[in-house]
């Protein structure tokens, strides 16, 4: 009988799998670049190596189709590889990313992470602090509330959210999506890292209406201490401004009851690194696929999405994603 064929494996490929992968720190920085992304010189201070070491593991690694890179303007970040289902190597590049991601990572390369994370959204909070005042006029020289505003409740209502859930917004700026939701839902939280912005989201209330509005100076992971609970997350032109995009995923469904929703609004990938400097931005927009996978990751689906493109280049998406059914607990 005829043997049967499958896709040929080249053998230059198979060796480059295997010499990237027979070294214990090139296994741990995909381990550590299984749900971030990192600079090289950030990864230098992660593994404490010199520039010109950890650059020649990374080549090492690329050219073994184990990472990707992508700009942040004049930044290059690396992460690990997506596995294509045609890839001849696909059930070795499972096997392998599976087994790293039982790797105990050291505690010294845990504090590191948390070092660089912290540094990021100290960068962050420190641009907010300083142009509270002037945040309106930096987001609008990207993209004006107004013009999406209607697409947010839009996706909200085809979802038929019920009044009585509970609303969080993470990054409410001067509070015009927080009086809109306030019209919605009876009970919302609003989370800030800035006290200055938290005062001007107060500013769109009178008293009567704050009664059902918390506000709370800290980040996701101070509310999920407070055993915060809610059923709807929203995250408005803020993901690009945390330190850790995938690790607001977790904590985000750390705070979700378990038929809850997670609002994605923000840019698509662009290259205008003009906005680092003038809206505090550390990250140039996201790939679709990268919001799919930090949410499959912790078990959200995309529930809907509407894409919104803009005259000046930028391209809006948003992206409403439900806990899966077999994530719930009867």
């Amino acid at each position: 009988m005829p043997i049967a064929t499958q896709s040929a494996v080249n053998p230059d490929g198979l060796l480059s799998f295997c010499k990237a992968s027979a070294e214990f720190l090139r296994l741990e920085i995909l381990r550590v670049l299984s749900v971030d992304s990192f600079g090289v010189m950030e990864l230098c201070r992660i593994f404490d190596i010199q520039q010109p070491g950890i650059s020649h593991h990374l080549k090492i690694l690329a050219n073994a189709e184990l990472l990707v890179t992508r700009r942040e303007g004049n930044s290059i970040f690396y992460r690990r590889s997506l596995i294509s289902a045609e890839d001849p190597l696909n059930a070795l590049r499972h096997s392998l990313f599976d087994s790293i991601d039982r790797i105990s990572l050291r505690r010294e390369v845990h504090e590191r992470i948390a070092l660089v994370h912290r540094e990021r959204a100290k960068h962050s909070q420190a641009f907010f602090t300083k142009n509270a005042d002037k945040f309106k006029e930096n987001q609008n020289s990207i993209v004006s509330f107004d013009q999406y505003s209607g697409c947010i409740q839009d996706l909200l209502n085809n979802e038929h959210i019920p009044r009585k859930a509970v609303a969080m917004e993470v990054g409410p700026g001067e509070g015009e999506l927080l009086k809109q939701l306030s019209r919605q839902f009876d009970v919302l939280y609003a989370l800030d890292t800035s006290v200055e912005m938290l005062n001007k989201a107060k500013r769109q209330f009178d008293h009567s209406i704050k009664k059902n509005i918390f506000f709370i100076c800290g980040d996701m992971e101070l509310a999920i201490q407070k055993q915060i609970r809610v059923d709807l997350i929203i995250l408005n032109m803020v993901l690009h401004h945390l330190p850790s995009p995938a690790e607001a995923f977790s904590q985000a469904r750390r705070l979700m009851h378990d038929n809850g929703y997670l609002l994605i609004v923000d840019l698509s990938s662009h290259d205008q690194d003009w906005v680092r400097d003038n809206c505090g931005d550390l990250w140039l927009g996201f790939d679709t696929n990268d919001l799919d996978d930090w949410a499959a990751i912790h078990e959200l689906n995309r529930s809907q999405s509407l894409y919104l493109g803009l005259r000046n280049g930028f391209q809006i998406q948003m992206a409403l994603f439900r806990v899966k059914q077999n994530d719930i607990s009867h």
